[in-house]
């Protein structure tokens, strides 16, 4: 009885971790997210990442260096860890027209995804997390909402095999050129 009990609460949660909002839905909003506008350039980005009872774990500032040839952007990404540790990180953004994006970094399992409309981006992607002595592979399913042409808020969840392990939240400047 246990057991029927068990697998049908894990068949609740996976069925509620398959529903999502489609991106579409900000189309009519503005101001229009062009990524590579708003990632050109040099951007500040300040974030925390919280574990799944809400408590801060990390505190972050990002240094990012974004340029683009074409429809292909780079992101050059160099984290400031609140303890003092550091970690870098270079995303290679390719725009294939429609508001669709694909992106690879050394960090991310496969290509990462992303559709944009309106002012929202939704961007997945797995990525290799360092965890103890081993890595463990989180899918992130990224939300970013341009507020004008200077901010851009983030919101991400990670989560593996479905179940929700934490929350990146992330406010991103563009620094003056």
């Amino acid at each position: 009885m246990m057991g029927k009990l068990l697998l049908l609460l894990a068949g609740l949660m996976s069925l509620a971790g398959c529903s999502s909002i489609d991106v579409d839905q900000y189309r009519d909003q503005q101001p229009a997210l062009d990524l590579r506008t708003y990632f050109n350039g040099t951007l500040d980005a300040h974030g925390i990442f919280q574990d799944r009872s809400g408590e801060v774990i990390k505190r972050f500032h990002v240094l990012i260096e974004a340029s683009w040839k074409g429809d292909v952007g780079t992101l050059d990404e160099h984290f400031t860890y609140a303890d003092g540790t550091t970690q870098r990180r270079i995303w290679t953004v390719t725009r294939h027209g429609d508001g669709r994006y694909t992106g690879t970094a050394g960090d991310v399992v496969g290509e990462a995804r992303g559709e944009a409309a309106g002012n929202a981006l939704r961007w997945r992607y797995v990525l290799a997390l360092p965890v103890d002595d081993r890595v463990i592979n989180v899918d992130f399913d990224d939300w970013m909402f341009l507020m004008d042409d200077k901010v851009m808020l983030n919101r991400s969840v990670m989560s593996k095999w479905g179940l929700r392990l934490g929350e990146v939240t992330l406010s991103f400047y563009k620094r003056a050129d």
